[in-house]
Formats: C-alpha cells, sequence, structure tokens
C-alpha cells in the first residue's frame, strides 16, 4: 500500500487523489486552464507535451520548439530522468531507495541525490526550528491505519499521535553518510515528498533549458516555468481558494520562475478537514494555522520545502526562512482569508 507524505501523501490504492490538482488549478478565473488555452492558440507543429504520473501527483511537461523529432527525443529523455529519480524517491515503488530504507532501517550505498535531499532536509529542518521533518512517515501510517484501513482504530488519536511523534519522529535521528543512511530508533522511516517533487522539477527544467528550450511550463506536483508564454506574456498559474474548492483565490504570473503551494486541505483524513497531512513534528496533530502558503522562487526544490515549512510553523517563521532564500516570496492564507506576502528581504504587504 502506498505510503506517507509529509506534504502530499500518496493515498492507499482505490483512493488515489492529487493534492497539487486540488491545490494549485492551472487557470484563471472565467477562463479555460492555462495548457488547454495554450494549445488553443500555439501554433500545433511547435506544441509538444507529456502526461504522466510523478510521486503520486498528476504531472504535465509543455513545450514549444520547431524541431518535432527533437522534441520528442528529448521528451523520451526526460521520462527516463522522472524513472531514474521515482527509483530513488518514489514511496509507491518497493523498490525505492526510500522504501528499502524505511523497510529496513538502513540503506548501504545510497545515491548522491538521495544523500543530498537529505543532507538539505535536515539543514531546513533545523533551519525551521523543526517545522520541516522528513521523519514524520510513522504519523502518516498511524493516521492512515486509523481514519482509511482502519486496522488499528485508536481510542484517543490525538494521544497516540503526540506519542509516536515524540518516539519515532525527529531528522536529528537519521544518520546520512556516504557509505550509508539510517536511523538510531527502530520504527523511524521518511518521506522526501515534501522535497522531491521540486527536485525532480528542477532537474527536469535545467534539462530542457541545457538542450536549449526557451519557453516550457515543468509541472511535476510543483511548477516550474522557462521563459514566458510563446504569446509574449508570463504564464499565468491560478491558485485554489482554499475554502471553495470550485473558486479560483488568486492568479499569479510566472516568468523563469518556480512555485509551491501546501495546504492541509490538500489530503484530508476525514470530512471535517481537522485531521490531514500536514504534520506538526512537535505535538503528532495536524498543522492548522493557516490555510495554506504558496511560495515563488527560482528553484522549485526550496519553495516546495518552504511552503510546507512554513505552513507547518506559521506566520512567524516566515520571515526568517526566506531571509535565506534571496528572490524568493511567500504568500501566506490566514484563517480568514486574508493573504498575507512575506518577501526574503522581510516586507509584508496584505
Amino acid at each position: 500500500m502506498p505510503e506517507a507524505k509529509m506534504d502530499g501523501c500518496p493515498l492507499p490504492t482505490g483512493r488515489l487523489t492529487r493534492r497539487r490538482l486540488l491545490r494549485i488549478v492551472a487557470a484563471v478565473a472565467g477562463l479555460p486552464p492555462m495548457i488547454a488555452a495554450v494549445r488553443a492558440s500555439a501554433p500545433k507543429p511547435r506544441l509538444h507535451s507529456w502526461n504522466g504520473d510523478v510521486l503520486g501527483a498528476l504531472s504535465e511537461i509543455t513545450l514549444w520548439h520547431p524541431d518535432a523529432a527533437f522534441a520528442r527525443r528529448t521528451i523520451l529523455r526526460v521520462r527516463q530522468e522522472i524513472d531514474r529519480l521515482e527509483k530513488i524517491f518514489s514511496l509507491y515503488r518497493p523498490d525505492s531507495e526510500v522504501s528499502r530504507l524505511n523497510g529496513a532501517g538502513r540503506l548501504t550505498k545510497p545515491s548522491p541525490e538521495l544523500r543530498t535531499l537529505v543532507e538539505e532536509s535536515q539543514r531546513l529542518g533545523v533551519l525551521s526550528g523543526g517545522a520541516l521533518d522528513i521523519s514524520v512517515q510513522p504519523l502518516w501510517r498511524l493516521y492512515e491505519a486509523h481514519f482509511w484501513s482502519r486496522t488499528e482504530v485508536q481510542p484517543d488519536i490525538a494521544a497516540r499521535a503526540r506519542d509516536v511523534a515524540q518516539a519515532l519522529v525527529d531528522f536529528r535521528r537519521i544518520d546520512n553518510g556516504a557509505k550509508a543512511i539510517g536511523f538510531t530508533r527502530p520504527g523511524m522511516a521518511i518521506t522526501l515528498n515534501s522535497i522531491a517533487q521540486g527536485y525532480i522539477t528542477d532537474v527536469v527544467a535545467d534539462l530542457l533549458r541545457n538542450e536549449g528550450f526557451e519557453s516550457a511550463v515543468v509541472n511535476l506536483g510543483e511548477y516550474r516555468t522557462i521563459g514566458g508564454h510563446p504569446d509574449g506574456r508570463p504564464w499565468r498559474i491560478g491558485i485554489r481558494d482554499g475554502r471553495n474548492a470550485g473558486s479560483i483565490d488568486r492568479v499569479i504570473d510566472l516568468e523563469n520562475v518556480a512555485l509551491a503551494v501546501s495546504g492541509g486541505y490538500g489530503t484530508t483524513f476525514e470530512e471535517s478537514g481537522r485531521y490531514h497531512h500536514l504534520f506538526d513534528p512537535r505535538t503528532g496533530a495536524s498543522a492548522n494555522t493557516l490555510i495554506d502558503v504558496t511560495v515563488i522562487g527560482p528553484r522549485a526544490t526550496a519553495a516546495d520545502a518552504l511552503a510546507t515549512a512554513i505552513c507547518v510553523a506559521g506566520e512567524p517563521l516566515a520571515p526568517a526562512l526566506l531571509a535565506a532564500y534571496p528572490q524568493t516570496r511567500a504568500i501566506v492564507t490566514r484563517l480568514d482569508g486574508t493573504p498575507v506576502t512575506f518577501t526574503s528581504t522581510g516586507s509584508t504587504a496584505t
């Protein structure tokens, strides 16, 4: 059975939803979806696209190039690279490096990519005061067993979650070495889905840019744009209203930049929405101080992780986190629906 995500959990078979498609809607209110609008207006011989599934998120790559054969070869290379990285990070694949690490508690000869993301996650864990913690996987297992599969219903889920958090959730207890990665306590497990989707997005976008593509949108659970729209304007991404699933809250123009969104409404365990996939590592409870957080910056890896960290930690930590990432901003949506923008220079605006 597929397991956790700190930020966007894969769901059990038969209940698989896509938090990114729930929360990031590539559309302008009242207009067709972005990609559909592009397809209608762009010269067909120059439009090339791929649709698939990356780490449990429905994904799409859309690009423009005059050489159709070259574009097809590049998309094939992209698919091969995605497959290679999923064999490292995916919680859906029992033979992936992360799955094998979680199963055995230790993985010898880890790939450089796994070591890099574990190291970066631990660095952000320190920077965020523990709000970003990749070892929350046991909490996902607990909530899934209680709410969905009902294989281990708890008499007091809040108390049990607190116990699990205290016993098994601590990114500092992950030994990340060149020869092996391991946990210092039995029962620990990790999920990198709060950062790996952004990382894969960056890898693919960098590949396309290096191949000479000047106009493209990479949506692999996080967005990154290359150049602007072929019509000469920025790409326009609509962000879902977290309080109303059927409407768009705001539209953001993107050009040569990445975007990520985190919100508890993306994956809820029950109808009230009180219990969801964004866990507070300190208490084991779901973080409910904000509706959502949108982060825009140069790299999808950082945007992905920062969106999760701020959504879990809350608004007060946003300035300090963004200060470590130049040219990055966050739009924080409070519980009353009020948006507040924080920048890496510390200024705010509503």
